[in-house]
């Protein structure tokens, strides 16, 4: 194996011990917080939507855990981006390693919450009558892997350029609230109107959030949603790594 790929995950599996122990740390529920908020909040718009405005949305309940779930991995690992390497600043500083490995411990931690959440999604299946299909072998593993790259690059991006402009950390806030009602998870993309349907595709996460619903759901894929959640993925990786080597020989002397 090579040298630094060797060391990189060494690196990840430290810090992945370090973060797991510090953030469950005195936590008497542990992996239930995890599951926690996106379940408060399929309740609340469950209310509001099926029960109040009768959305017309069957087994309403599960369509939403179908998108929340996804959802929270992304918005959790973007939403804290803006402050990893913030709260490593004295190990940057003094040791010299590998930084991106922080904001890729970031994004690993919550792709486990979200996989140990699935469980959830199978008990929710059992209860309206439908099972999981084969086609969950090699689709979630694909979506999976789809969904870290985009959520990895973004967040190394947004973490990075922090350091230099501090004012990331407000704006990414407002970034991920916007993206989830502009994203088809508390609604149907058959909900939005037609003429403006052409124009879902124009969000990268709105793809992927129906694939993922879609695998869940009916066990199928849209290989042109896949495709096109595939280009965004390869996109926002290749500009966070730009942009963290452009800029990173300065975090010592920003931190």
């Amino acid at each position: 194996m090579n040298t630094s790929l060797k060391r990189f995950i060494d690196l990840v599996v430290v810090f992945t011990d370090k973060e797991m122990k510090v953030k469950y740390k005195s936590s008497i529920l542990g992996y239930v917080w995890s599951i926690a908020h996106p379940l408060a909040l399929a309740l609340v718009f469950f209310i509001a939507f099926k029960m109040i405005m009768r959305v017309q949305i069957e087994q309403y309940a599960l369509f939403l855990i179908c998108g929340l779930f996804p959802w929270q991995w992304f918005s959790n690992s973007v939403n804290m981006s803006p402050t990893v390497f913030l709260s490593n600043a004295t190990i940057i500083k003094k040791v010299n390693f590998q930084r991106n490995v922080i904001p890729f411990v970031t994004v690993l931690q919550d792709m486990i919450h979200f996989l140990l959440s699935i469980i959830v999604i199978l008990i929710f299946m059992y209860i309206y009558g439908r099972s999981p299909s084969l086609s969950w072998i090699y689709g979630i593993p694909l979506l999976v892997i789809i969904q870290f790259m985009i959520t990895y690059g973004i967040t190394l991006m947004i973490s990075t350029i922090n350091l230099f402009f501090r004012d990331m950390e407000r704006l990414t806030v407002i970034f991920v609230t916007l993206m989830f009602y502009c994203t088809p998870i508390i609604y149907s993309e058959s909900m939005i109107p037609e003429k403006y349907r052409i124009y879902v595709n124009l969000n990268p996460l709105a793809p992927l959030m129906i694939s993922w619903r879609q695998l869940f759901l009916e066990g199928t894929f849209n290989w042109v949603s896949i495709l096109v959640s595939l280009g965004y993925s390869v996109g926002f990786l290749l500009l966070g790594t730009f942009i963290y080597k452009k800029l990173s020989w300065k975090f010592g002397e920003i931190l």
